[in-house]
């Protein structure tokens, strides 16, 4: 009898707790949705509320109630009026990238030995300035990884300035390196070797490609390490590299001789009937571009010899005759 006293008081308890917790529940969410109402609506009109950050309030857009004034202003505290002016008056440095080793988190002491001020160092100042450079560049690295990194990056740059290939080709590149470094690609291998591959693949990958001559004349190895780093990076890493598509040579070539509009379209045109009869299969794409806007510069009666598209191109001009008539019958096939 006394068991079932306690177990029924027991039960009776549990009952009051759980109405209590729903009570206390809806008590909640009936004070949030309250506080939200005030917060979003005015207290007097229930109108919308607006907040107008250049004076710090938060007033009534109906009836122009004050419902919060001296609010915390977290824009920057000087004015800009355009957007040159805006990013110049930033407080936060350049986004992080990849092209850089530290990927650009690293503080750097610039070289122009002036004070706040612009005032000029003294010979004593300049000194321990250059001093303190030295350090700086040292802590940079804190291990042979990193000085890897950090030579192979600069090479990469230094070759896609020479090139004119743009920040997204240096990005894919300093990422296609990273991630030969982190697997351990780099023994038995120059590291100028393996940057001039990653970029070579880089360009292929983003679609701004260039001849392997072209790398041969700005990079430190020679065409035979070239091709043979290449193949194994992107074997090793898996990397898929799309054959070279001539139509994206054609811009480059029609701009470094200075021809028309007329003749790239052109030039397209016959490389797309080309691709249509399939004799672009097995062919250097570099050839074909080069011949197509040869093609399409004697179509277009535009004085062009074949000795200035061969060296601007790099190729023969053996190539260029062989295959500007090849392009040339495939168009004739298609129209006919």
């Amino acid at each position: 009898m006394t068991e079932t006293r306690i177990r029924s008081y027991e039960r009776d308890e549990a009952v009051d707790r759980a109405g209590t917790s729903e009570r206390t529940a809806e008590e909640t969410a009936e004070t949030e949705s309250s506080e939200n109402s005030r917060t979003t609506s005015c207290p007097e009109c229930t109108g919308r509320l607006v907040t107008d950050t250049e004076h710090g309030e938060t007033v009534c857009e109906d009836c122009g109630l004050v419902v919060e004034e001296d609010s915390v202003d977290r824009g920057p505290e000087w004015r800009a009026f355009d957007s040159a002016e805006r990013d110049s008056k930033s407080r936060v440095g350049a986004p992080t990238t990849n092209m850089m080793h530290d990927k650009g988190l690293s503080t750097n002491i610039g070289w122009q030995d002036r004070d706040g001020y612009g005032k000029s160092l003294s010979s004593r100042q300049r000194r321990q300035m250059q001093r303190l450079r030295t350090w700086n560049e040292r802590f940079r690295t804190r291990n042979s990884k990193e000085r890897n990194l950090k030579q192979a990056l600069g090479e990469i740059d230094r070759m896609a300035s020479a090139l004119g290939l743009p920040d997204n080709v240096r990005e894919t590149a300093s990422v296609i390196y990273r991630r030969a470094l982190s697997e351990n690609l780099l023994p038995g291998r120059s590291i100028e070797g393996v940057a001039t591959a990653a970029l070579y693949a880089a360009a292929r990958q983003v679609g701004n490609p260039r001849s392997l001559d072209e790398f041969t004349a700005v990079s430190r190895v020679d065409k035979m390490e070239l091709t043979r780093t290449y193949r194994y990076v992107v074997r090793e890493l898996g990397l898929e590299v799309q054959p070279a598509d001539p139509e994206s040579y054609v811009p480059r070539f029609v701009s470094r001789l200075e021809l028309p509009e007329e003749v790239e379209r052109l030039a397209r045109e016959l490389l797309k009937s080309a691709k249509e009869e399939g004799i672009t299969s097995g062919k250097s794409p570099v050839g074909l571009a080069a011949s197509a806007v040869y093609a399409a510069a004697l179509l277009s009666n535009r004085k062009v010899t074949q000795s200035q598209v061969s060296e601007v191109a790099d190729i023969s001009e053996v190539t260029i005759r062989n295959r500007y008539k090849e392009l040339l019958e495939a168009s004739d096939h298609l129209t006919a």
